[in-house]
């Protein structure tokens, strides 16, 4: 299937009407997220195939207060070459990549030498605007912005203010991230909800749509420093809002789980989630992404299983 041409969203202005009347069957929401644990799933050539897929949409990311320029490397050549190259062979595939890298903005310049000397364009996402509390004073989260953009981060991770949402002041969230997304210039803007400090699944929704509505390229699930990060239940609420975004407005939106997605087994879910809710145009890099550092480990672990029959340890796989 030909993926189809990607147009970014656009502000479209709040409607403060349809956020106030929106309302989530919470027991609904966590039965059908259930469903996907327990009625899905995939194996042998499906399940290498899918697994591989995973591998593309992953966000590989560190954002350690360790994080050295060193560390960044590794991490460059692990998202250039995620697969070792004798499984790469066996299953067939002769390129694959990561959909991008994640850092902090100091980070972004070693990224960009170690991209460089692979030859590589691969996207580097900059986390921006006060992450992960975004309490910083607005001057100095658009400033963050603006000089990660011009450091060559092509995707922004933004943070959103939990307050607003909190409180119900729908406009000053609007209006924050319409300024963080004419900030972001040509750069893709992801909005992080922080959806475990968010207390009820209609806080998700409203907040979902208010970022939309503003103009966020991405909505993304967690910063990864929350308490409870990405879960079934609350990214449902996510995407269907997605849908029903791209079913009024024409756009499509992209959705990022991250936080917590560790394991072969959960990002088969969140891939489940995406075509069963979204289709399968929402499986492409443009569209998916999986905040994660740990989780491609597993998945390679996964298909050398696929491969031989045989588990490998851990240890075996370079690390991210």
């Amino acid at each position: 299937m030909t993926p189809p041409a990607f147009r970014r969203n656009e502000a479209v202005g709040l409607d403060v009407g349809w956020i106030a009347q929106l309302r989530i069957n919470r027991p609904a929401a966590e039965r059908r997220a259930a469903s996907l644990v327990s009625a899905r799933a995939v194996k042998g050539d499906y399940q290498a195939a899918w697994l591989l897929k995973a591998i593309s949409v992953i966000d590989l990311t560190t954002l350690g207060g360790d994080d050295t320029p060193g560390r960044v490397e590794r991490l460059c050549r692990k998202a250039l070459q995620p697969l070792r190259f004798d499984l790469m062979a066996a299953l067939g595939v002769t390129q694959l990549t990561t959909g991008a890298l994640c850092v902090y903005h100091e980070m972004i310049a070693p990224a960009q030498r170690a991209l460089a000397l692979a030859g590589s364009s691969l996207p580097i996402a900059a986390v921006s605007t006060g992450f992960p509390a975004g309490l910083s004073s607005l001057e100095t989260r658009m400033r963050e912005i603006a000089l990660s953009v011009a450091a060559g981060a092509a995707e922004i991770d933004i943070v959103i203010t939990r307050q607003h949402v909190l409180t119900g002041n729908w406009q000053t969230l609007y209006d924050e991230i319409l300024a963080y997304r004419h900030a972001c210039g040509a750069a893709h803007m992801k909005a992080i909800l922080a959806t475990g400090d968010l207390m009820t699944f209609d806080n998700v929704a409203k907040a979902s749509w208010v970022c939309m509505m503003a103009g966020a390229d991405f909505i993304k699930t967690s910063t990864g420093k929350e308490g409870v990060n990405a879960t079934l239940p609350v990214s449902l609420v996510m995407v269907r809002a997605i849908r029903d975004y791209h079913e009024q407005t024409g756009f499509r939106v992209g959705f990022k789980p991250a936080g917590g997605v560790s394991s072969a087994r959960s990002a088969l879910q969140y891939l489940t989630l995406m075509k069963e809710e979204l289709g399968l145009a929402w499986l492409e890099p443009q569209l998916f992404r999986i905040g994660a550092s740990s989780l491609l480990t597993d998945i390679e672990r996964q298909l050398e299983h696929c491969v031989t029959g045989c588990y490998s340890a851990s240890y075996r796989h370079a690390q991210p």
